[in-house]
């Protein structure tokens, strides 16, 4: 997909298949998180990137996620506390580096999505 990440990774962990719609949306993530890198000049692990309905369900997600537009990732940066990621894509988004979205700090990763709306938690 890009230079430092594949399909495999935003897809949803139960195994489904990743219907063709969300693919766009997953491509453009990727991007953005390709921009990421590049600048953070470390590798980025995705958590959880699209999840199917039953799939976010089960792990407790929100019924409206981003998740299951394929617009979302949950995101560790190597060396970096999740609070630290939180900062810097805070920083990013701001600068207009990568689109402004949803972004969220939790104990061990941060979520990051390109919804069309500013979100913060």
């Amino acid at each position: 997909m890009t230079k430092n990440f594949t399909i495999d990774e935003f897809q949803c962990r139960c195994g489904c298949e990743m219907p063709s719609d969300v693919l766009a949306n997953i491509e453009d993530l990727a991007e953005e998180l390709q921009v990421v890198r590049q600048v953070v000049e470390s590798p980025i692990t995705i958590n959880s990137a699209y999840r199917c309905y039953s799939h976010n369900k089960a792990v407790g997600g929100a019924k409206s996620s981003q998740h299951l537009l394929g617009k979302a990732s949950d995101i560790v940066i190597k060396g970096q506390e999740p609070s630290d990621t939180h900062s810097l894509l805070d920083s990013l988004m701001g600068d207009k580096v990568i689109i402004d979205g949803g972004l969220g700090k939790y104990n061990t990763f941060t979520h990051y999505d390109i919804r069309d709306t500013h979100a913060r938690w």
